[in-house]
């Protein structure tokens, strides 16, 4: 399915302009979109001065899709130049580094953008594109394999509730892969088990630092959990060792992946839209593709949101060491 198979939410030309004028004075005062303690300020000011149309077009997800598209960002392939090989020489000026501010600011009037001390130095917004030699790996910058349904950062008590992934280009219409937990059946009994902390989510390869991280066992977590509004989900096959667990609880778990698979759509992002994901809800993943490496290659951008006051997972969490990593929140709460 196409992007029409997720809701959407369509930007009006004024909104567009609003948002885009922002953007654009943000990058004049200060030249780059590399996070800075005044940009960022600048940013949330900015933020906090928005129409009241723009905050509608970002209120919370609010069917059982777990996600939408917002439609209408302009993207010039030109002047955003080519494709890049690799995160880390993405850049932080020019036109890419005026859709960072765009989506930061969209990321902002939702909520509270992090960043990762371990990932993509810190940025707010990531460069998510395929990498030479990162072919077959279960991260953004694969390529040749399909990326596997996950929450984001999984392994985290501090991940986001909301999952931003703003298309630069994407020529081959590559889909990202999208389920929910409120569109699956599972039974009562599984439901239950699956709720039981039995197995840890390790950290990804994205993570290096987090994977040599010693000092405490990795904690068992649950892969359901019934919040006040609705079972919502923490789950990242690839980095579970479901084979540790017993007979009733591997059975379980491959139920539950199967019914994710099952109701799997596919959202082939255009430049300009932006695809919202309830992180709490929704898995996400990627068709394989092979990447040329020419500068034509898919490239998204993308920010992670913590929503304030958000109540929809385990208190257990609060406890968690996670592995070492820790989470820079863009504004004070």
């Amino acid at each position: 399915m196409g992007s029409a198979a997720a809701p959407v939410r369509q930007l009006d030309p004024h909104t567009v302009a609003e948002l885009r004028s922002a953007a654009e004075e943000i990058l004049a005062a200060f030249g780059t979109s590399a996070a800075s303690s005044a940009l960022l300020e600048h940013v949330a000011r900015t933020a906090g001065a928005f129409s009241d149309t723009l905050r509608h077009h970002c209120r919370p997800v609010d069917t059982d899709d777990g996600l939408f598209v917002l439609r209408g960002l302009d993207v010039d392939d030109e002047a955003v130049g080519p494709t890049p090989a690799g995160w880390a020489i993405a850049g932080d000026s020019g036109a890419g580094a005026l859709y960072d501010l765009t989506l930061l600011l969209l990321a902002t009037v939702m909520g509270n953008p992090i960043a990762w001390e371990g990932q993509q130095d810190g940025r707010f917004v990531h460069n998510i594109v395929p990498a030479p030699g990162h072919e077959t790996a279960q991260t953004g910058a694969s390529s040749a394999v399909l990326l596997s349904p996950h929450t984001e950062d999984a392994f985290h008590p501090g991940r986001a509730h909301l999952l931003m992934l703003g298309c630069v280009r994407n020529h081959d219409h590559i889909a990202t892969t999208a389920a929910g937990i409120r569109k699956t059946r599972l039974s009562d009994q599984d439901i239950e088990t699956l709720a039981r902390p039995v197995l840890p989510i390790l950290p990804d390869d994205a993570y290096a630092e987090a994977q040599g991280y010693t000092d405490q066992p990795p904690p068992a977590v649950p892969a359901l959990f019934p919040a006040e509004d609705g079972t919502t989900l923490r789950f990242d096959p690839a980095y579970t060792p479901v084979d540790r667990a017993d007979a009733t609880y591997r059975a379980a778990y491959r139920r539950l992946e199967a019914e994710l698979a099952r109701v799997s759509v596919s959202v082939s992002l255009a430049p300009g839209e932006v695809l919202v994901v309830d992180n709490d809800l929704v898995v996400h993943g990627r068709v394989p593709f092979r990447a040329r490496y020419d500068g034509t290659d898919r490239w998204l951008k993308r920010a992670s949101v913590r929503v304030p006051g958000r109540r929809t997972r385990p208190p257990a969490e609060a406890d968690e060491h996670g592995y070492g990593q820790a989470a820079l929140e863009a504004h004070a709460s």
